[in-house]
């Protein structure tokens, strides 16, 4: 991954609200699993049409947050793992029909509430994260503990996929208010600078920032790389097309808005921005859908 961007795939919520499938909360996107889960096949296979490389599993809400503690109790493991295998067919699919290989990442999600570092539960936490690992593990090529709050819940994450031996990729999810003015800080307040450098010992395979303004990415990948140094650990963005989020303000506490701002040029441009300043992992989270994969596809894979 040295000099080549590798293009993930974006938010797997929206596509599926776009496509029509069922959407509410507080199930959200895993109601589409319950549901209807060959609209799941369908939004992957967008994405991977769009362009992408990796698609990651639709198991960011199967957990209590989303869809209660009785359901994650009696039903979690059985969901986890469809979406391991319903991303698994989309990425075989592919490969069968061009000999295209996609990755599979498996997502390890806030487990408590997305930007609520404060909800952490340390002792709960690796209970959780053993359903979803053991359930997802037979469908991934490695693992994705997206939209990290805090270091503590990162380098849980991290002890529970070791005994695995898959890679884990962790992303961190940054005060928006930052601006690209200010320090880059997870949204916890804890500095950017010290949360690469936990992950890097704690044995992550790529450092990323997601679900946060696009405009703020581009600092932290300064400071990522700053740290990293030549390490050649991997670095990578996929931003939301939200609107700032600040305060205790949390992820789907409603159905956020959209910035009609952040089409996909305007995207493509910030990734751009982002490649020259060192990532090299770079797709889309909430709200950027295949039209912008697309353009990164273009931008990056032109030649």
């Amino acid at each position: 991954m040295a000099g080549q961007v590798i293009v993930l795939d974006g938010g797997m919520g929206r596509e599926l609200k776009r496509m029509g499938a069922p959407f509410r909360q507080p199930e959200w996107s895993a109601l589409a699993l319950m549901e209807a889960p060959e609209t799941v096949v369908a939004a992957h296979r967008a994405f991977i049409e769009a362009g992408a490389e990796v698609i990651t599993t639709n198991s960011y809400a199967v957990v209590p947050f989303h869809i209660g503690e009785q359901r994650f109790a009696q039903d979690g493991a059985r969901l986890a793992a469809l979406s391991g295998e319903l991303a698994r067919r989309a990425a075989d699919e592919e490969f069968q029909r061009s000999g295209r290989a996609i990755r599979v990442a498996g997502s390890l999600p806030p487990l408590f509430g997305s930007y609520r570092p404060d909800l952490f539960d340390a002792k709960r936490a690796p209970a959780m994260l053993a359903v979803l690992i053991e359930a997802l593990l037979p469908s991934v090529d490695h693992f994705l503990a997206e939209t990290q709050s805090c270091i503590e819940e990162a380098l849980a994450a991290c002890m529970a996929v070791a005994p695995t031996s898959k890679p884990i990729w962790i992303s961190f999810t940054l005060h928006d208010e930052c601006g690209v003015s200010g320090l880059p800080a997870l949204r916890s307040g804890e500095s950017v600078a010290e949360a690469v450098a936990a992950v890097r010992e704690a044995g992550a395979a790529a450092v990323l920032f997601n679900c946060s303004l696009p405009e703020v990415m581009g600092p932290a990948v300064d400071v990522a790389r700053s740290v990293l140094g030549d390490t050649g650990l991997p670095i990578g963005v996929y931003a939301n097309a939200f609107p700032e989020k600040t305060g205790t303000a949390a992820a789907n506490e409603g159905l956020s808005d959209l910035r009609d701002d952040v089409g996909p040029q305007t995207y493509r441009d910030f990734g751009r921005d982002w490649r020259r300043r060192g990532a090299r992992i770079i797709g889309g989270c909430c709200g950027i859908g295949p039209d912008t994969v697309c353009a990164l596809h273009a931008e990056f894979k032109a030649d």
